[in-house]
């Protein structure tokens, strides 16, 4: 009986492996920084900047300002709801909140009711999508090492390739090396 309860006890003290909930910095600064950087790309292509010189801080900016609000609103409704990072229900919630922020300041009710429809239906669906692809982007970052096809110029050798390569270049420096030393001694 007390051996039973023993293993009992020991089995319920192991502990469960801690995950550290993502920080700050990953789910609301590079986020941000990352839509800025976007928006300022979209503003140096665009078909205005001749008219408008400055448009890419524009667009820069409005892109940091939509990113910043959204990310913010998710997280924010994340630690209200006690929620998992993944949870999608986080992202719609988040998404309607910041579209109608913005698109009551930018359009009035009928912008609030239109933005937050599309704040959420875009960024659920870009959360759903960076959920699905993270696994894809695990795995091709944990690859060793990349095989190149045979008939591709440049090859990774191994040791065993490149001690004979190396003993072919060292072959053929002494046979061009030595008749232009001779040359000189002369």
């Amino acid at each position: 009986m007390e051996s039973d309860d023993r293993q009992i006890t020991e089995q319920s003290i192991q502990p469960t492996p801690i995950q550290q909930p993502p920080s700050l910095s990953e789910c609301f600064f590079i986020p941000t920084l990352l839509a800025g950087v976007s928006g300022g790309g979209a503003g140096l292509l665009s078909k205005h900047r001749i008219v408008h010189p400055n448009i890419h801080v524009t667009y820069a900016t409005n892109f940091a300002i939509v990113a910043a609000c959204y990310c913010g609103a998710r997280e924010l409704v994340r630690v209200s709801r006690k929620s998992e990072h993944g949870d999608l229900m986080n992202s719609a919630i988040g998404g309607l909140f910041s579209g109608a922020l913005l698109g009551r300041l930018q359009g009035g009710p009928r912008g609030a009711l239109r933005y937050s429809i599309g704040f959420a239906t875009l960024g659920t669906s870009f959360d759903y999508a960076s959920l699905r692809a993270k696994p894809l982007l695990e795995r091709v970052r944990n690859i060793d090492s990349v095989k190149l096809p045979v008939w591709f110029p440049i090859q990774i050798l191994d040791e065993e390739a490149l001690a004979k390569k190396k003993d072919q270049e060292q072959k053929l420096f002494a046979e061009t090396a030595l008749p232009i030393l001779n040359k000189e001694e002369s």
